[in-house]
């Protein structure tokens, strides 16, 4: 009797495997190779579902995400947002739903190719921008159109002239940048309200939302910018940098942020047993 041959097990043939489950594995993995590859890289699963989302969104190339990664886009919104806001990033990614999803601080110019140091003026960093205008739309984040540089509007016989005019598609209203190569002053608050009011009531339609005022400075007083401005101001003080920060930098000052937050909540618990008289809490 001859012996019997051993039976051998063979791979399932591409034909052989369900329609609805290759759709199905198409439909999760939206992006090239590379891409998975470079995701490695992050340990965070909430970061790394955050990029999976805007590379998709965003048709991001290799390049384009590995420069997001590096200059750390999920810190830094996150800097600017809640526990519950975080959370929703990493679900959902960057949804625009109102003006403060539009800020990222610090906003990360490297790309412009300026040198570090005290001695360039704000015309040369407004000329960089706009020779690296693509880069600096990218940067800015999504449904940013250029409209004019030094636009000039006339008032009382006096001229202004705001540095950069972008609108944004998806708030539909106007955004407006000044560029401020040092430190923000009161001053420059009061001058971009003035340039926000402006164009609320001379320039914007009655369908478009309010404008939104950006002033971009290398460094601020956070509690001099809510001093100046009223709480339900559309102008917003973030700072910029010329080189990419390293992630240990922005979750030192996440945390200093989280510590700020914690030490407020504590005083206005305070605050409210003292007015109220009532027992303590844990």
């Amino acid at each position: 009797m001859a012996p019997s041959r051993p039976t051998m097990i063979l791979p399932a043939s591409p034909a052989l495997i369900a329609p609805e489950l290759i759709e199905k594995l198409l439909a999760r993995f939206t992006l090239g190779w590379s891409h998975y590859v470079t995701f490695l890289s992050i340990d965070s699963p909430e970061e790394r579902r955050f990029y999976e989302i805007e590379a998709t969104a965003n048709d991001w190339s290799v390049c384009e995400l590995e420069r997001r990664i590096a200059s750390s886009l999920y810190e830094r919104l996150a800097l600017s947002r809640n526990k519950e806001e975080i959370r929703r990033l990493s679900q959902e990614g960057l949804v625009i739903a109102k003006p403060a999803d539009l800020i990222k601080s610090p906003l990360i110019l490297e790309f412009l190719g300026l040198e570090e140091k005290p001695s360039y003026s704000e015309n040369d960093l407004e000329s960089a921008i706009i020779d690296k205008l693509e880069h600096f739309l990218l940067e800015l984040g999504k449904g940013f159109l250029f409209e004019a540089r030094q636009k000039r509007f006339t008032f009382d016989n006096d001229h202004f002239y705001v540095d950069l005019v972008f609108y944004n598609r998806l708030l539909r209203c106007y955004v407006l940048i000044d560029l401020k190569r040092d430190k923000l002053t009161h001053q420059d608050l009061g001058q971009m309200q003035m340039y926000v009011n402006y164009f609320d009531r001379f320039v914007k339609t009655e369908d478009e939302l309010p404008t939104i005022g950006i002033v971009l400075c290398r460094r601020k007083n956070d509690a001099l910018v809510e001093l100046t401005l009223p709480k339900d101001a559309s102008i917003f003080a973030p700072k910029y940098q010329l080189y990419l920060p390293s992630k240990e930098e922005l979750k030192q000052q996440l945390e200093k942020n989280r510590s700020r937050i914690g030490r407020a909540c504590k005083w206005l618990k305070r605050k409210y047993l003292t007015a109220t008289n009532r027992p303590r809490w844990g």
